[in-house]
């Protein structure tokens, strides 16, 4: 079974690695720029779906797994910083508050017409962090390409108070509790894949 990851993201490969299976990484080809009055939930499912529809259209044999992640605070959609500045004040807003997450999945087999697109809450709960341990933390790790301006399988983790959700991999950008049972419904069960 050939099964490709529609991301370029180093954090998504790291943990589909986990299922010790094959797959390749292609990058989609999607314009990701948030719809009016779009939100969070609707936002992620939506450019789920399109980056895996996006490489599935060149694999229709293949398994293709789509996933998109963004933030919520004080009702904004937050993504990522892309810069030093933007995760350094991404993080001062964040400091003593809730951040609700949301990760969309999409997986696709063309193939057998098989699609399934999901959303996965998760919520973190900043401590109250100091600017010096923030320009610290961002030096160190330079989280530019995450979703909050942390990594949370990394030293983000000593910025939080606590993490609620089902599932830690859903926080680092790919629900792969969710994903597993995605994988068995359409037929490839990663325990049984070489």
């Amino acid at each position: 079974m050939n099964i490709i990851l529609a991301s370029t993201s180093v954090s998504r490969k790291k943990i589909l690695e986990k299922f010790l299976i094959p797959f390749e990484c292609v990058a989609p080809n999607c314009d990701e720029t948030p719809l009016m009055n779009e939100s969070a939930p609707e936002l992620v499912l939506r450019l789920s779906q399109i980056k895996a529809q996006s490489v599935a259209q060149q694999y229709p044999h293949h398994l293709v797994i789509g996933s998109d992640q963004v933030g919520v605070l004080d009702g904004q959609i937050i993504g990522k910083p892309h810069t030093i500045e933007k995760a350094i004040e991404q993080l001062h807003n964040s400091s003593g508050k809730t951040v609700d997450f949301y990760t969309g999945l999409c997986v696709i087999h063309r193939h057998s017409q098989q699609i399934t697109t999901i959303c996965e809450p998760f919520k973190v709960k900043f401590r109250t962090l100091s600017c010096a341990e923030i320009e610290s933390y961002v030096v160190k790790e330079l989280p530019l390409q995450c979703a909050g301006s942390f990594k949370c399988d990394e030293l983000g983790i000593t910025l939080f108070d606590k993490l609620e959700g089902d599932d830690i991999n859903t926080l680092v950008g790919l629900p792969l509790i969710k994903l597993n049972k995605i994988m068995i419904n359409m037929g490839f069960n990663p325990l049984l894949l070489s």
